[in-house]
């Protein structure tokens, strides 16, 4: 494949099985997140809890009775993105662009985008649904290069039709990356250069120049390892198929720097009084074992893509959306050196007040004693941090 969206770099893209796998636990083989029927997916841990039909019912009670939290400007401020105009960058580089959407610029030259959704809304509908408090930081035009696309899920706040198709129009060859049970989805839509990988599994991907006006001819080969990981989620795209796709966590390797990013939960809380913390020492919920394996066996990562938003109910939430204090844990389990925080910001999913995840991120961080400014921070949407090893 060679990709000539920006007018100039062609280059082929190959993307094989590695020679050498990287570690595993010993079970996974025995694919216990599969349904025994082989009708969808599920968490086996006994971190998470199914949703029942009356938390729904108590939820939307809930919302007419109390409303929505305050979204009135000031909220989080949104910069213009400065992206690199070439290949050239001595460390790796995150750009936030709101939600759960990076863009991730590699040393390698590799340049890797994360759950785009470049839409008003995130809703199977364009004149429904939960609508952007903050504005779209740019375009998916306005990004130079795009080498691969990597979706965590299938929810429209991580997975937008519209995005995907305008990224299909600029960057035709890029590969998509993503869990098992999507690939039918994209190719209905017109992708087919997609990936569909299970828990644990990994594929090498080889970025090689074939035109004089590369920029990737200036470093030669880009490589990049790119690995699918658990994570304690749910998938739908709508009431009838729920869980029939996997959801995943990724990690992506390449120049010698790893990060790895999730949407997730890690405890499931059950109903408490408000002025309750489900982390004092009389609580003792089963958390998700999946990230420390991930830390042990694919760490340490050079950064960290980590959830802190959408997690109020507690009651309602826990299971699937990690507040601040759980992210902690994850950036602990996990053998992150740094990270950034996301899955805030964009969207009122939730009933926390909206700016309080940065808030309470730093009372996590400060009860495990992590004082140094930076090794778990947050940035503006459409803001650059570079990670120095």
């Amino acid at each position: 494949m060679s990709n000539t969206a920006d007018g100039s770099a062609q280059y082929s893209v190959a993307i094989s099985e590695p020679s050498k796998a990287s570690g595993m636990p010993e079970d996974a083989k025995e694919l216990k997140h599969h349904r025994q029927d082989g009708k969808g997916f599920k968490n086996p841990w006994d971190s998470w809890q199914d949703f029942k039909f009356r938390w729904v019912i108590r939820l939307l009670w809930r919302r007419l009775n109390v409303g929505r939290p305050d979204t009135t400007p000031p909220t989080v401020p949104v910069q213009d993105p400065q992206f690199l105009p070439t290949r050239q960058t001595p460390q790796l580089r995150a750009t936030w662009l709101g939600h759960a959407c990076y863009l991730v610029e590699f040393p390698s030259g590799l340049r890797v985008l994360f759950d785009p959704v470049f839409t008003q809304r995130c809703s199977p509908f364009s004149w429904l649904g939960p609508s952007r408090y903050t504005k779209m930081p740019c375009q998916i035009a306005d990004i130079p290069i795009i080498d691969a696309v990597v979706i965590s899920h299938n929810h429209y706040d991580h997975m937008s039709h519209p995005t995907l198709l305008k990224i299909r129009e600029l960057h035709p060859n890029a590969p998509f990356f993503v869990p098992l049970g999507n690939r039918s989805w994209f190719t209905a839509c017109g992708i087919h250069n997609v990936t569909e990988l299970d828990w644990w599994e990994e594929r090498d991907m080889r970025l090689s120049p074939v035109g004089p006006n590369s920029d990737a001819s200036i470093r030669g080969d880009i490589a990049a390892r790119i690995g699918c990981l658990p994570c304690q989620h749910t998938s739908s795209r709508n009431l009838a198929d729920r869980n029939a796709t996997l959801w995943a966590s990724w990690s992506v390797e390449s120049g010698g720097k790893k990060r790895t990013s999730s949407d997730t939960g890690y405890r499931a809380v059950p109903e408490l009084p408000d002025n309750v913390d489900d982390y004092d020492e009389e609580h003792t919920y089963p958390h998700c074992p999946a990230f420390k394996q991930i830390g042990d066996l694919r760490g340490p990562f050079d950064l960290g893509l980590i959830p802190i938003g959408a997690y109020y109910p507690r009651w309602f939430m826990s299971s699937m959306h990690a507040n601040p204090f759980d992210s902690v844990n994850i950036f602990l389990d996990t053998r992150c050196k740094r990270a950034l925080g996301m899955h805030w910001g964009t969207w009122v999913l939730t009933d926390e007040p909206v700016l309080e995840p940065p808030k309470l991120l730093k009372v996590a961080l400060s009860r495990k004693n992590i004082s140094e400014e930076g090794i778990f921070d947050v940035c503006d949407i459409g803001q650059s941090r570079e990670i120095v090893s």
